[in-house]
């Protein structure tokens, strides 16, 4: 009996330490891989405050540390391109997140003759990439008078324009939600919207958060779009397109900006790093919610 308990007594220990030998070398390796992860983003801001030269250098670390870069971004039209740039993601938010809800919502609570059809249809087209249009928006944009200075409004439009065919996540959180509370609130006297705005939404934190946050992010990486619509007039810039005219090409223009444009880099980073990193959880509960078959 001294013998069998010896035995499982040493199959636990082993069974420990190999869990704890495992465990050691996964962290290790996780914490390798996000050092390696973190160095382009580390070495971003201390470009941004290198100030013994104002170019590309060959080394890492600043011999000359300070805010200079700084000073000179903000008295630059950054600020502006910066104010489009959050103007446009608020924006863009707050309508594409209405647009793809309400459309979500309809496809996954009415049944209608064509609504198969629709999806697919729907499906199949947002295969196309966006630019083979850009010719026809900046056609019809510009009759409108809504490029070069009035493209960040035009973006808007172009942004919002078919976002309600990204209605697939939203609808399969949707499709997670009893049919029942509806039905009762319908018993009950309440409308489609009043059970669309005073049932259904309450129980869609996640899924809203979720829609918001991609409607905010989405404008500021865009440049193929904006640099069509823009066509080089500073007062319409966003911040992709303003940014890379600091450095494109590789004479005077790339070493005298090139520390500008890190830092200009580091503060395009903070509102979307906060954002996200505040709205971190419900974008996995959106994402994992609506990830199932509608």
């Amino acid at each position: 009996m001294k013998n069998n308990n010896t035995s499982l007594e040493k199959k636990s220990m082993s069974v420990k330490t190999l869990n704890a030998v495992t465990n050691t070398v996964i962290y290790a390796f996780l914490i390798v891989i996000s050092i390696v992860w973190l160095i382009p983003f580390i070495g971003i801001v201390l470009e941004s405050l290198r100030c013994e030269s104002t170019g590309q250098v060959a080394y890492f670390f600043p011999k000359q540390i300070g805010f200079d870069n700084y000073v000179r971004l903000f008295k630059s039209d950054f600020p502006k391109w910066f104010l489009n740039t959050l103007l446009m993601g608020v924006a863009v938010s707050i309508f594409q997140t209405g647009f793809i809800l309400s459309m979500s919502y309809t496809l996954s609570r009415l049944r209608f003759k064509g609504r198969k059809t629709l999806m697919n249809f729907m499906l199949i087209l947002g295969m196309f990439p966006g630019f083979l249009t850009m010719i026809l928006i900046y056609k019809v944009f510009s009759d409108l008078g809504l490029t070069m200075e009035m493209a960040p409004v035009g973006l808007i439009i172009v942004y919002c324009a078919s976002s309600g065919m990204g209605y697939y996540i939203s609808k399969g959180f949707f499709d997670t939600i009893p049919k029942s509370l509806d039905e009762a609130a319908r018993v009950d006297g309440a409308t489609r919207w009043q059970v669309f705005y005073k049932v259904i939404m309450p129980l869609s934190k996640p899924i809203i958060i979720y829609t918001i946050l991609m409607g905010f992010m989405a404008p500021w990486g865009d440049y193929m779009m904006a640099r069509f619509l823009i066509k080089g007039n500073d007062a319409g810039k966003n911040v992709a397109v303003g940014m890379y005219d600091w450095i494109k090409g590789s004479g005077d223009s790339l070493y005298a900006n090139y520390t500008m444009f890190c830092a200009a880099g580091v503060c395009v980073s903070i509102p979307v790093t906060i954002v996200f990193m505040s709205l971190q959880k419900y974008y996995v509960e959106g994402v994992t919610g609506g990830a199932v078959k509608g």
